[in-house]
Parts: C-alpha cells; structure tokens; sequence
C-alpha cells in the first residue's frame, strides 16, 4: 500500500513561514464562516476568500491549480469536495456546505476546511455529522506522535467516525503531506490499521481531512472534472487542517490557536502564538 515516499521534511524557520501561511487560511476561514448565511451565493463567498488571502500579501493556493478557475472549493450538500464557486448556486436555510481554502505565502502552503450549516433549520442529524467529522480530524492529532505511523493517524480517524454512527467513509479522497507544494507525500487514508506506513518524524506536515457521508460512501465526478458527489445523493461533510510534528506534539498550522482548544496544554506558548 505504503510505496517509496519523498516526505519533504520542515526546518524550524519553515515551519515559521508554513504558520504565517496557515494563519492566512484560518483568518479567511472565519470570514468564511461568518459569511455563510441563506441568500448568499458560492462565488459571493469565493470573492471574500480571495480578497482576504490577497489582503494578507498571500496568493489562493486552488486558482489556475490545475485549471481550477476558483478561490475555495465550496461543496454543497451531496458534493463533498471540490464544489465550484457559482453565482447561481446560493444557499439556502438548512443547507449543509464545506468549504476548503489554501493560501500560499512565502513559497508555503496552508489548506484548510469546515463544514457550515446554513441558517437555523440545519437538520439535526446534519449537523451531528459535521460535528463527528471535526471530532475524527482531531483524533487524527491526537493520534500523531514521533515515531508511531502514519496509519496510527487513519486509524483514529476511522474509529472515531465508526463509533460515532452508521457513517460512510468516502474512498479514493484524503489527507496529505503538504509544503512547498499544496500536495505531496504521503497520501493520508481516513481509515486503516495502526502501525502502518512512513514513520512520524518531527517536521513532517501532514493535512488531514476526513469526508463522510450519511449513506454510501460511494462517489463521483461530475461532468465539470472536479465535483465530487456522493452516489446516493446522500448529504456529505468534509473537515481539514494542516499540522506540523514537533518534539511537543502536533502544532495545527491552520487553527488560530495552533489546536490548543483541543489537543490541551501539550502546545507550546510559540506554537500558540
């Protein structure tokens, strides 16, 4: 499963530059979320997203990206990821929609995504599954120390998902490692058994971004060559931040508190700032 890898590997000075970058995704993304209301439209929110990214001297990491023509990717309901902006598509009371952002500052990437109910009708079951799938990223932390495995990761992701509901656990999409490029080695599975894979080393940044689904974890691509939808139109939720291994623990790039919120006292007051 696991071939050969090219990890690019994190200096102290670059994990600096790669916390500049990621403070630039999570500023955007609480613009983002506070954005996120019945009438707005995706491109609306793209628009804000790409304004903040260039206010902060950063560049969007997903425009012109392979042809995509956006800021953010912004999925709605049955699309889990890779959602096109569009001033058509706007939101609506109880609507479920991720949004994934990346920036890039000084040569590094940061990349991000939350999953937003739209307005006070959210279904309750909708929102217990955004919740459970930012709960199974930050296992994914928690799971992550100097010398375990990369797979130590996706199994707890896995099982955070698995004992939480009858969830399905979107195949062929994952995490990655991420620095002077937005994707790199090593792929990440949100599932898997433990002790598996590259080992954990300090300076290894990884994004790790469950995506799951209220009924099959079956997709596919719409006709635009990005969209991704689940096949049996059941509804999605996608969740994603940047972490970097260091001698106290995983320090989150992308969380304005460096994940001190949820990981607890293990991050350091430089790690926080």
């Amino acid at each position: 499963m696991f071939r050969t890898q090219h990890i690019q590997i994190k200096t102290d000075a670059q994990i600096d530059k790669m916390r500049a970058a990621g403070l630039v995704v999570a500023e955007t993304l609480e613009k983002l979320r506070a954005a996120v209301v019945p009438g707005v439209s995706t491109a609306d929110l793209d628009a804000i997203a790409e304004e903040s990214i260039r206010a902060a001297g950063a560049v969007p990491s997903f425009k012109g990206y392979h042809g995509f023509p956006a800021s953010i990717c912004a999925s709605v309901n049955d699309q889990v990821v890779h959602g096109i902006p569009a001033a058509g598509q706007v939101l609506r009371d109880g609507d479920l929609i991720s949004i994934d952002c990346g920036a890039i500052l000084d040569g590094w990437h940061g990349d991000s995504a939350i999953t937003v109910g739209v307005g006070p009708s959210v279904d309750p079951r909708h929102a217990e599954m955004a919740r459970v799938c930012d709960d199974a990223m930050w296992a994914g932390f928690a799971a992550a120390r100097i010398g375990g495995r990369l797979s130590d990761i996706s199994h707890a992701v896995e099982q955070t998902v698995r004992s939480a509901g009858d969830y399905g656990i979107v195949t062929g999409y994952g995490g990655h490692g991420i620095g002077t490029e937005m994707h790199q080695d090593p792929h990440v599975l949100n599932y898997g058994k433990p002790g598996r894979g590259p080992k954990l080393i300090k300076g290894m940044a990884l994004a790790v971004e469950p995506m799951i689904t209220l009924g099959s974890p079956e997709t596919d691509e719409l006709e635009d060559g990005w969209t991704v939808v689940t096949r049996d139109r059941s509804l999605a939720a996608h969740t994603e931040h940047t972490f970097v291994l260091t001698d106290d623990g995983p320090w989150v790039l992308t969380a304005l508190d460096g994940g001190r919120a949820r990981l607890g006292d293990a991050v350091t007051s430089r790690q926080a700032s």
